[in-house]
């Protein structure tokens, strides 16, 4: 399953990755993708047996959500462009934070399985995410009807991790809008980053906790922005890349101690030591 599922994953985030471009009809057509892939997922998973319950827990506490997680965010993103006011700053404002709230609502709402979640427990997964614990207390509108392809958390998992990037792209709009004109202004050619987005990510936490930039006194949604419009590509998922450094085994720093390790080479070469 691994493989299949590995495979699968690059090839929808290709298929994304051809649609990135941040318009209404590219949203429109990621909400297909995602769709689609999803079907083929669970056509794949209704024909195969799990080895053991480890395999079953991994597919729906991490594989699964992967796919759902994404099709949600895209529909959130989309819905929320088709329905957004034309209108004064406040207006558009006001629009975002009302979004911003409907999802901090879902988040407290949800806040203990939210808090299992962000702390990487693992102590219930034999309930949360295998097949047949259905729990009657449970939200029923965070449960799919198909028992064999659904356990009890596995979309409400999906949808915390859509909401926690629809509300990293909600931040993003908030702060576009508050942005001095004057700063959008483009006097050089824009560079090409070509490190991973993750490389990116851990540069711009470095940056925040080093309080490299503006003392610390900057969030990190805007250092985001910031380097979105200088290398002109969206940063998407940002923290759950975040969250996957800090989940590291050995070493955490990987992109810094490249840089690090780079600027030696470069000093001993230009200095010929």
């Amino acid at each position: 399953m691994k493989t299949f599922t590995e495979r699968f994953g690059t090839a929808l985030e290709n298929q994304l990755a051809e649609v990135s471009e941040p318009t209404l009809g590219n949203y429109r057509a990621s909400v297909l993708i995602c769709k689609k892939a999803m079907t083929k997922l669970k056509n794949y998973v209704s024909s195969y047996a799990f080895e053991n319950t480890e395999e079953e827990i991994n597919f729906f506490k991490h594989i699964k959500p992967r796919f759902y997680s994404k099709y949600i965010y895209f529909i959130n993103v989309y819905n929320f462009l088709v329905q957004r006011p034309v209108g004064s700053e406040t207006i558009q404002q006001d629009y975002i934070n009302m979004h911003l709230d409907e999802v901090k609502t879902f988040f407290d709402h949800n806040r203990l399985f939210y808090a299992y979640y962000r702390s990487g427990m693992t102590q219930l997964d034999d309930l949360y995410y295998t097949r047949g614990g259905f729990d009657v207390h449970a939200e029923l509108e965070d449960f799919e009807e198909d028992e064999q392809y659904s356990t009890s958390h596995d979309y409400k998992l999906s949808k915390i991790m859509a909401n926690e990037q629809f509300q990293e792209y909600l931040n993003r709009e908030l702060t576009r809008l508050n942005a001095d004109p004057a700063a959008l202004i483009q006097p050089f050619k824009h560079p090409a980053w070509t490190a991973t987005q993750t490389d990116a990510i851990e540069l711009i936490y470095a940056l925040k906790s080093a309080g490299a930039v503006n003392n610390g006194n900057i969030d990190i949604a805007e250092l985001v922005t910031i380097f979105e419009h200088i290398f002109q590509f969206e940063l998407k998922e940002y923290y759950h890349k975040f969250t996957d450094i800090t989940r590291r085994k050995k070493d955490v720093p990987v992109f810094l101690n490249k840089l690090k390790d780079g600027l030696i080479r470069w000093i001993d070469d230009k200095m010929g030591l």
